[in-house]
């Protein structure tokens, strides 16, 4: 038996699109069992309660991970978890700046989330690409 053409092949992988739902999903969760870590990094520069912008952004990564779930729905996750990544960006940026005083390995995981961020959005181009 023969091997499917490449194209094929990539199409009939789901398991980055998988393997990047089950985060979102988990971590969406999160936003609504733990609520106040999140609350905590919310940039006090926003307007609104940070408990809004929580609850938003749980919403937002449980839709995206939803979307990224199903096939004919996965290239509109994809680009919706680019979107998200993006956008919880400065959420990112002001723990790093929040946790100056804490102890250094604490200090170190909020700056080593920086630079995640980049092949969390790639990984995201890709399986929009390949879906």
């Amino acid at each position: 038996m023969t091997s499917p053409p490449p194209e094929l092949q990539r199409l009939a992988n789901p398991a980055p699109a998988h393997r990047m739902a089950a985060m979102l999903l988990g971590v969406g969760s999160l936003h609504f069992l733990t609520p106040k870590p999140f609350d905590e990094i919310v940039p006090a520069e926003l307007p609104g309660s940070a408990r809004f912008y929580t609850y938003a952004s749980g919403v937002a990564e449980l839709v995206t991970g939803a979307l990224l779930l199903a096939p004919r729905t996965r290239r509109l996750g994809a680009l919706a978890a680019v979107a998200l990544f993006v956008a919880v960006f400065p959420a990112n940026v002001n723990m790093v700046r929040l946790w100056k005083n804490k102890p250094v390995v604490m200090r170190a995981g909020a700056l080593a989330r920086l630079p995640l961020q980049i092949p969390m959005v790639l990984e995201a181009l890709k399986i929009y690409r390949n879906s």
